[in-house]
């Protein structure tokens, strides 16, 4: 399995440009890339730097981030996967995230899942279109007391079912998948499919898998038994310099050489 190293918080040695970034994980041999929010990042740039190295940019988020599970928010959803569409394709295809937004409160969770599905599917009919894809990313977060509305990989895998389009998939982070102490394997079930990408982290901290209470082994234990065969994203903060935390993230994998 290959890497995608999340250059918001990985390869900071090389400064805050993530162009250089983007150069340093190549030189570490880490072969994709991933950043957050693009509205405010040298999109020109890091595409020139992607090309120069061949590192993939894997995915960014869709901004501004909007409620799906709210119908009220449903043509901002859509404007701003509108917006992103041609920096994905400028990136060579990169993946487009997005979260569902938060719970709302005395609405049954059928309507909000129907919500969902329902922009899900009108965002997805416009990535296919332009030869592009989603990736919906099931977060673990709380905010005065409600959590995100899909906040499991298992949901995340129903609605992306309900949708069944090629441009949908299900980044499945396993960070947030344990925080709500989901039984992975169950979760994914044969949905295998469905999933675009998987992130990694430890709890509690957020940093390399092997400094935490995750099991790593069962973890990619499961992932192989279910058929996964893409790349590990890597949306840790590091404790020590990149390629020493790259060392210490592919002996907690089973993945050292």
């Amino acid at each position: 399995m290959k890497f995608a190293a999340c250059i918001e918080w990985m390869f900071t040695e090389a400064g805050d440009d993530l162009p250089a970034r983007i150069h340093a994980a190549h030189k570490a041999g880490v072969t994709g890339v991933e950043f957050h929010l693009w509205r405010e990042k040298p999109i020109e740039a890091i595409a020139r730097a992607a090309d120069a190295t061949g590192v993939r940019v894997r995915s960014f988020c869709v901004e501004p981030r909007r409620s799906l599970a709210d119908p009220a928010d449903h043509q901002q959803v859509l404007a701003a996967v509108a917006d992103a569409i041609p920096v994905a394709l400028q990136l060579n295809g990169a993946a487009m995230v997005l979260a569902s937004g938060f719970t709302r409160p005395d609405v049954p969770v059928q309507e909000q899942f129907d919500a969902v599905v329902a922009v899900l599917k009108r965002a997805a009919a416009m990535a296919q279109a332009a030869g592009a894809v989603l990736w919906l990313e099931p977060v673990y977060m709380v905010v005065g007391g409600q959590r995100m509305f899909v906040d499991t990989i298992g949901r995340g895998l129903d609605i992306a079912a309900a949708v069944d389009s090629p441009a949908l998939r299900v980044l499945a982070d396993v960070f947030h998948s344990a925080q709500t102490a989901e039984d992975l394997a169950a979760a994914i079930g044969d949905r295998m499919p469905y999933v675009g990408h998987v992130q990694v982290a430890d709890t509690d901290g957020r940093h390399e898998p092997g400094t935490g209470g995750i099991d790593w082994p069962g973890v990619m234990r499961v992932l192989k038994e279910k058929g996964y065969q893409g790349e590990i994203g890597l949306e840790y903060f590091p404790t020590v310099g990149a390629e020493e935390s790259l060392a210490l993230t592919r002996r907690a994998l089973g993945l050292a050489a």
